[in-house]
C-alpha cells in the first residue's frame, strides 16, 4: 500500500496525535464515563436538534412543487424562464424568420448529447429510443453499435469496451466540446419521462442544492480566479456530476469506500417509518449508492472520471465486476479523501464536538460509524476529486431495483387513486395530489413531437404524409390527464426510469407510460421535420429542437458517424414496442419507399 499523505492522515498509523483534553481522559475512565456522558448528552442533544430542524427547514420532506434555480456561478444554473428556450445551453441567437442562413455559422450556445452505449438493436432499445422521440431529446448517439467483444472473463470484455468507447466520443474534440452537456443512460433498460428542458432545469436545481450542501460541511478556501491572474475565496469542493442513486451497494465489498465512506441520504431518516435503512432485502433503504447507468454533467468534468475509469479497468484490471464496480469505486475514493480531510484538519472543538457525537450514535459523518472501512491505495499523483454526487429523491434518474414499491403510475385528475394509494402503503406519511410546479408550467405531452419548429407554414415539406388510419392524436392533452411514473416516498415524478435490478417491469410497465398509446403516431411525428431555410437556420443555430450541428429527426447516429433512421434500426421491433395491431412500419397502408431531402431512407420497402 502506497503511504498516506497528510491529506489522508487519518487512516495513517504513522499520524501525528493530538494531545487529549483533560475532561476527555477521564471520560474515558470507566469510573467517570456515564455521569459526564449523562451531564453532557443534555446540551449535545440541544445542539443536534438545533441542527436538524435547520436541515429539515432547508427541504420539506414532501413537497408539492420543485424550487426554482437561483443563480449560481455555475454555467448550467438559470432561474426560471418563460418559454421553450428556457436556459442559457438551451437559448441560441434566433435569426429573424425571414432570413438566411449566414455562411459559417457557429453555434453560440453549449449542445446536449445524449449517449448510449448499445452494440445491437432490440424491442428494448427500441422502447428507449421512442421514450426519446415522443419528448424530443437530442438524437441519441450510440456508442460501439455493431462491435463485437471477445475478450476475458464472463463478460468478454463489454464492461471495458463500454467505458473505452464513451471515453473515446467525449475525447473527440470534432464531436463534443468541454461546455457541452451530456448525458450517458444504459441501452436497454431506460425510459424517459419527462422532456429534456426539465431534465436540464433538474439538473441545474439539484447541483445547486448540493452546492450549497458542500460549502456548508467543507467550508471555503482561497482558489485561483478564473484568469490565473489572482485568487478568490470559493467553495472547497463542487459538485457538476450527478448519478442515479441505488439502495444497495454492490458489486463492492461492504467495507470498501464505494459502499462505507459515502455520504447518507439527503432523503427524511423516517421516509419509511420505523424499518427505513433496516429492512431485510434493502426496499426500504434510502437511495445512498451510486448507480453507473445514468450520468449527467459537462463533457469536460464526465470525461475527467471516465479517463480514470479507462485506467482502472485497462491497467488495473479493475473492470471484471463491470462498470458499476469501478464507478462506485470512483465515488467511494471521491468521498473518503474528503471527509478524512475534513476530519485530520479540525481544531480541537470540532474534534470534540466528533467524538461526542459518534459516542452519541448522532454523528453525520459515514466515517464514524460502527464499521470496517477498508483503507483504500492511495496513488501518488492521482486525481481523486471529480464533483460525483448523487440524485437522492429521484428528481431526474430513478433507479428501479428495490424501488419499484415505491412507485405507481398516478393521473393527477383521477383523485380516486389516491386514497387507494395510501391504503395499499400503511407507512407513506403523504404524496403529491398535484403534479410538481415544472410540469405545470411545461408544454402539454404531445406538443415535443410535433414537426420541426412548431411551423405551420404549407411549404414546409414533409417527409412522412399525414395518414388518417396511424396518426389520430389528441388535440389537446395535459400532464393531468396521462399516468405518470411517481415516486410516493421521494413525492417526485422523475424524469426518467432506470429499470435495473429485476426487468419484469419492462415488460409489465411499458404499457402504462403515458406515450404508449399514441406511439406510432409520435414517431411518425417527430419524423415530420421542416425541411426549408427555417429547419437549416434551426440545425445551424442549435435550439431546443435542433440540439447540436448533426441534427437529425427519427433515426440515431452511430459513434463512427453514420445515420440510422427508425426504420432501419428497429426494423421488425413493432409488436413489441408499439403494441397496436397495426403491422410492420412503413408497411401499415402497402409498400412503400420514403427518403428524406438528403436521399436518406427513411421508410424501405419490404424486401430491402
Amino acid at each position: 500500500m502506497a503511504p498516506y499523505t497528510t491529506f489522508d492522515r487519518i487512516s495513517d498509523p504513522n499520524q501525528t496525535t493530538y494531545p487529549t483534553p483533560a475532561f476527555l481522559r477521564m471520560a474515558r475512565s470507566r469510573r467517570s464515563r456515564t455521569p459526564v456522558l449523562i451531564a453532557i448528552a443534555g446540551l449535545l442533544l440541544l445542539i443536534l436538534g438545533w441542527r436538524s430542524s435547520v436541515k429539515l427547514s432547508a427541504r420539506p420532506a414532501f413537497s408539492t412543487s420543485y424550487r426554482l434555480a437561483a443563480n449560481t456561478q455555475t454555467p448550467y444554473t438559470a432561474p426560471q424562464l418563460h418559454d421553450e428556450t428556457e436556459s442559457p445551453l438551451l437559448a441560441p441567437p434566433t435569426p429573424d424568420d425571414n432570413s438566411t442562413v449566414p455562411m459559417g455559422l457557429q453555434k453560440s450556445n453549449p449542445s446536449f448529447h445524449l449517449l448510449i452505449p448499445a452494440t445491437e438493436s432490440n424491442s428494448k432499445l427500441c422502447k428507449t429510443l421512442l421514450s426519446t422521440f415522443a419528448l424530443a431529446y437530442p438524437p441519441p448517439t450510440l456508442v460501439n453499435y455493431g462491435k463485437n467483444f471477445d475478450g476475458d472473463g464472463g463478460d468478454k470484455g463489454t464492461h471495458t469496451g463500454k467505458i473505452r468507447g464513451v471515453y473515446d466520443y467525449l475525447s473527440d474534440e470534432k464531436k463534443v466540446k468541454d461546455g457541452d452537456m451530456v448525458l450517458v443512460i444504459d441501452g436497454y433498460d431506460v425510459w424517459f419521462q419527462l422532456p429534456p428542458v426539465l431534465m436540464i432545469k433538474r439538473y441545474q436545481q439539484l447541483i445547486y442544492e448540493a452546492n450549497n450542501r458542500l460549502r456548508r460541511r467543507y467550508g471555503t478556501e482561497l482558489k485561483p480566479t478564473e484568469d490565473k491572474a489572482g485568487s478568490e475565496m470559493g467553495p472547497k469542493y463542487a459538485q457538476t456530476v450527478v448519478f442515479g442513486a441505488d439502495k444497495l451497494c454492490w458489486p463492492n465489498g461492504s467495507s470498501d469506500p464505494a459502499c462505507a465512506a459515502i455520504p447518507y441520504s439527503t432523503l427524511p431518516k423516517d421516509v419509511y417509518g420505523p424499518s427505513t435503512d433496516t429492512h431485510p432485502d434493502g426496499s426500504h433503504n434510502r437511495p445512498r449508492y451510486l448507480n453507473s447507468g445514468t450520468v449527467m454533467g459537462p463533457v469536460k468534468d464526465v470525461r475527467a472520471i471516465y479517463e480514470v475509469a479507462v485506467e482502472k479497468v485497462e491497467k488495473e484490471n479493475r473492470g471484471t465486476l463491470g462498470d458499476q464496480f469501478v464507478f462506485a469505486e470512483i465515488f467511494g475514493e471521491q468521498e473518503y479523501q474528503r471527509e478524512t480531510q475534513r476530519l485530520s484538519t479540525q481544531g480541537a472543538g470540532g474534534r470534540w464536538y466528533e467524538w461526542l457525537s459518534n459516542a452519541l450514535g448522532a454523528s453525520d459523518s459515514p466515517l464514524a460509524a460502527n464499521q470496517t472501512i477498508n483503507n483504500m491505495t492511495v496513488i501518488p499523483g492521482r486525481r481523486y476529486e471529480f464533483g460525483i454526487g448523487l440524485d437522492y429523491t429521484s428528481e431526474m434518474f430513478q433507479t428501479v431495483t428495490h424501488s419499484a414499491g415505491d412507485i405507481s403510475f398516478l393521473t393527477y385528475n383521477d383523485t380516486t387513486v389516491f386514497s387507494e394509494v395510501m391504503a395499499q402503503r400503511s407507512n407513506l406519511k403523504a404524496f403529491p395530489s398535484v403534479p410538481p410546479m415544472d410540469i405545470q408550467y411545461a408544454h402539454g405531452p404531445l406538443w415535443y413531437s410535433s414537426p420541426g419548429n412548431h411551423s405551420s407554414d404549407p411549404e414546409d415539406g414533409i417527409l412522412l404524409p399525414h395518414s388518417d388510419k396511424l396518426d389520430n392524436l389528441p388535440e389537446r392533452l395535459d400532464w393531468f390527464e396521462v399516468p405518470l411514473a411517481t415516486n410516493l416516498y421521494a413525492a417526485t415524478i422523475p424524469s426518467l426510469l432506470h429499470i435495473n435490478g429485476d426487468k419484469s417491469p419492462l415488460d409489465d410497465w411499458w404499457s402504462s407510460m403515458w406515450y404508449h398509446p399514441y406511439g406510432r403516431a409520435l414517431v411518425r411525428r417527430f419524423i415530420r421535420s421542416t425541411q426549408t431555410r427555417q429547419a437549416a437556420r434551426a440545425a445551424a443555430a442549435g435550439g431546443q429542437t435542433w440540439w447540436d450541428m448533426r441534427g437529425g429527426r427519427g433515426g440515431v447516429w452511430t459513434d463512427t458517424g453514420s445515420w440510422m433512421s427508425w426504420g432501419e434500426v428497429c426494423k421488425k421491433t413493432e409488436d413489441a414496442v408499439f403494441q397496436d395491431g397495426k403491422g410492420k412500419w412503413g408497411m401499415e397502408e402497402g409498400s412503400r419507399k420514403v427518403t428524406n431531402s438528403f436521399g436518406m431512407v427513411v421508410i424501405a420497402d419490404e424486401d430491402e
